[in-house]
């Protein structure tokens, strides 16, 4: 099943971002088996971080809530709020895929 892990974050969200980057991209490499897309939401104007978006495939809502509880950085604090949410596979236009990480 998919799901969405999609953080806002808070307003010191930046700096305990910064802290936790390290151990985040850790858990993602560890867990990279489950992720199917991840990445920062950012600002319209500015390479700003504003959140973060991960669809996950997991069997069940447990292991969903249990991937997103132990995520490193909303264990640490980043996130003012935090959905997740099960979710449909619709369209998959993969060779729409920027080449970039930024849209490039």
């Amino acid at each position: 099943m998919l799901y969405m892990c999609y953080g806002i974050d808070g307003p010191d969200g930046a700096a305990r971002r910064d802290e936790a980057r390290a151990a985040h991209f850790e858990y993602l490499k560890r867990h990279e088996d489950k992720l199917v897309l991840g990445g920062a939401t950012l600002a319209d104007d500015s390479d700003a971080r504003t959140g973060s978006v991960l669809i996950i495939n997991v069997p069940d809502r447990a292991a969903a809530e249990a991937f997103a509880e132990n995520e490193p950085l909303r264990k640490a604090g980043v996130f003012e709020t935090y959905t997740l949410t099960r979710m449909r596979r619709g369209q998959w236009y993969p060779q729409n895929a920027p080449k970039s990480s930024e849209g490039d």
